[in-house]
């Protein structure tokens, strides 16, 4: 069995057959933990603002002296745009 085989499907994808602004985020965070850089930008360019954000959160959940809510509203932000971004590039250039 390969790990795509455990991969959740994009409803909108499934249902719409539109891809959606995460479409490619599974695979991608699969490519990085096989060292496989560049492919996994390239499958979804807001991987690695994604990861850093989820290191983020896991550190909110930990480390409660100190206060990540600004650093995780501007990842927040910043993988926000890089999803809109790269969505519209795939699709209309």
């Amino acid at each position: 069995m390969k790990i795509e085989d455990y991969m959740l499907p994009c409803p909108s994808k499934k249902f719409l057959g539109i891809e959606c602004f995460g479409c490619g985020t599974q695979r991608a965070i699969v490519l990085v933990f096989n060292g496989k850089f560049t492919e996994a930008f390239h499958m979804f360019p807001a991987v690695y603002t994604l990861l850093l954000f989820f290191g983020f959160v896991a550190l909110n959940f930990i480390d409660k002296k100190r206060n990540y809510g600004q650093i995780l509203i501007f990842l927040a932000i910043i993988n926000s745009l890089i999803m809109v971004f790269s969505y519209f590039y795939k699709h209309y250039f």
